[in-house]
Parts: structure tokens; C-alpha cells; sequence
């Protein structure tokens, strides 16, 4: 006990003094101001031309910030939202439309399968490109544009999907008499011209008819070629509605896709009420809305005709004259390198204009 004695008081000293420290340090982090929540959005003269939409004026995120900033944004309104959670909520509808799918159609052991599995593959590519150009693209002027150009490389690879579902399954003997020489590799070829169409129009921001001329005239062209098994199906069909309930939903695919082109190439209804459509009601929200509804319907309308129309289409292409999963990997590939290129040459451009 007396050894030891002395050895309390110094023990205590040491405490004391800690605690002391302690209570300081919690003064002085008192006397900090609160950090200022982060800023989620601006006006738009604070952000650059090419981040302004028409008639929106506010709901613009700042630049350059870090890429949780704009994740985060994910969950925060702004102008972007809307366009975000369309397309990202339809993405997780597809996967687990595709998970039920897999329960009763044979993916891999099933050769009749694959362009099923393509559109859905496709579709659901296209979807989530489009969710993260909404989501990320404000991170600077060089992303911007490099998250379209990927927004448009999965366009292509949608409609080049969209024309092999057509053309494998809903196409009628006749018509695929007429087209089965050419239809796959031009669908490629119109698919690749849409997303280097669009690219460039991106890329080179001219204003008015000659610059979206660039981006609507392949489009439309690809979407005349590839809804053409279907408009002719409709057309001569000998089956009455009831027994053919694919033809409903393909219907229904042409019309939903007639609306989303109408808001897509117009600026309403936010032109009506200038200034009042920052967070909801823009027309490409419009859009995005009628595009995943004929995506949904096109997809019911292909898994109708794979499930009843095998005794049609298993003979069609028991040869075939082109190798369509070939096709879909260069759509692929020609769509990623365009893009790539192009998004070199806006690194150059954006350089040259610091300079």
C-alpha cells in the first residue's frame, strides 16, 4: 500500500488534465460555424449556354463537383429528376421482367431465344445510359457531352434490337421474302448512322433545322425500317384480334413511340408556360414517359409472338443469310468508337477554347 500511494495523485493529475483538454476541444469546435449544407441547385446564368434548356430557368446543378455531389442528386429535385427516375425506374422493371422470363424460356439451350433476350438486353442498355447521361452529365462541359454520345450508343443498340425482335418474330412470310437479303444489315448500318448522327449534332450544337436534321432524319429512317415488319403485319394479318393478342400491344408500341417522337421533336408544354416547368412537366419528360411504355408494350408484344408464333418463325430462319448476333456486336462496337472519337474531339475543341 505504501509503494503504490504516491502513484495516485499523479494518476489523477493525468486525468484531470485530459478531461481539461477535452472540454477545450469541445469549445473551440463549438465556436465553428455549422458547415453550409451543399448547394444542389442553381440558376441557370450560372451555369454554361450548353447546359440551358428552353424555357427553364432554374433547377440547374452547378459544375464541377465531385461525383458524389451529383449521385447524391439522385434523391434531390432539379431539373434532371424526372428524366433520371423514368428511365432508371423502367431499367429495374425490365431486369425483373427478365428474371421471370428466365423462369420459363430456355436462354441458353433455346437458339429461337436469343433475339428475346437481345431486346431485353438492348432495352434495358438504352434505359440506364439514358438514367446516367440525366444523372452525371453536369459534372463539367466534357462530360456532358461524352454522357450523350453514351446516351446515344444505347439508342443504337435499341433500335438494332427492336429491328431483329421485328424481323425474327412478328415478321410475315411475305414480308420477310421481300426484305430477309437486306433487313438485318441495313438495321445495323441505320442504327450506327443514328448514334453518329446524333453524336454530331452534339458535338457540333448548330442551332435550327439543318442541325437536328442530323439526329431525327437517321432516326426516323432506322424506325420506318424497323417498325416495317410490324405496320405490315397489321396491315395484312389474316388472324382476327382475339386470336392474335400480340397485335394489340404492337398497336400499341406504334402509338406510344408516334407520341414520344411528337414531345421529342417539339418544345411543349413547357413553351405554353414559360418558366413554370423547372422540375416537372418538361416535354422530354413527356417523352421519356410514351418511350417506356412502348418499350413495355413492344416487349409483351415480341414474348406473345415467341411464345405463339414458333411453327412461323422457327422455319424463316432455319438459314440464315446473315449472322444477326454478328450484326448486333458491330452495332455495338461501331456506336462505342464513334462515340469515343467524338468525345476525343470535344476534349480538343474544349481545349482549344481555355487556351
Amino acid at each position: 500500500m505504501s509503494e503504490r500511494g504516491p502513484e495516485v495523485p499523479g494518476m489523477a493529475m493525468a486525468v484531470a488534465q485530459k478531461f481539461s483538454h477535452l472540454l477545450s476541444s469541445l469549445w473551440h469546435v463549438g465556436q465553428k460555424p455549422l458547415q453550409a449544407e451543399p448547394v444542389f441547385t442553381v440558376d441557370r446564368a450560372e451555369v454554361p449556354r450548353l447546359f440551358w434548356k428552353p424555357y427553364i430557368y432554374a433547377g440547374y446543378r452547378p459544375l464541377h463537383q465531385n461525383w458524389c455531389f451529383y449521385f447524391r442528386t439522385l434523391f434531390q429535385q432539379h431539373n434532371e429528376a424526372v428524366n433520371v427516375w423514368t428511365h432508371l425506374l423502367a431499367a429495374l422493371a425490365l431486369l425483373l421482367r427478365l428474371i421471370v422470363l428466365a423462369g420459363s424460356v430456355d436462354f441458353w439451350e433455346d437458339p429461337h431465344a436469343l433475339p428475346l433476350f437481345i431486346i431485353v438486353l438492348a432495352s434495358f442498355t438504352y434505359l440506364s445510359f439514358s438514367a446516367l447521361a440525366h444523372l452525371l452529365q453536369a459534372k463539367s462541359e466534357f462530360w456532358h457531352y461524352s454522357f450523350f454520345f453514351l446516351d446515344y450508343v444505347g439508342v443504337a443498340v435499341y433500335q438494332f434490337g427492336s429491328a431483329l425482335a421485328h424481323f425474327y418474330y412478328a415478321i410475315e412470310p411475305s414480308w420477310h421474302d421481300k426484305v430477309q437479303a437486306i433487313f438485318l444489315p441495313t438495321a445495323a448500318f441505320l442504327a450506327w448512322l443514328s448514334c453518329a448522327g446524333s453524336c454530331y449534332n452534339k458535338y457540333s450544337q448548330k442551332p435550327g433545322l439543318l442541325g437536328r436534321s442530323f439526329q431525327e432524319v437517321p432516326s426516323a429512317l432506322a424506325y420506318a425500317l424497323d417498325i416495317s415488319p410490324v405496320v405490315h403485319r397489321i396491315i395484312v394479318s389474316p388472324l382476327p384480334a382475339e386470336e392474335d393478342p400480340a397485335l394489340l400491344y404492337h398497336k400499341c408500341q406504334v402509338v406510344f413511340f408516334l407520341l414520344a417522337a411528337a414531345f421529342f421533336s417539339t418544345v411543349m408544354p413547357e413553351s405554353w408556360f414559360p418558366g413554370s416547368c423547372h422540375i416537372f412537366g418538361q416535354g422530354h419528360q413527356v417523352f421519356h414517359v410514351f418511350l417506356v411504355l412502348c418499350t413495355l408494350a413492344q416487349l409483351e408484344a415480341v414474348t406473345l409472338d415467341y411464345q405463339a408464333r414458333g411453327a412461323i418463325y422457327k422455319p424463316l430462319h432455319a438459314r440464315w443469310p446473315h449472322n444477326f448476333f454478328g450484326l448486333f456486336l458491330l452495332t455495338v462496337g461501331s456506336s462505342i468508337l464513334t462515340a469515343l472519337l467524338l468525345s476525343q474531339l470535344v476534349r480538343r475543341k474544349l481545349h482549344q477554347k481555355t487556351k
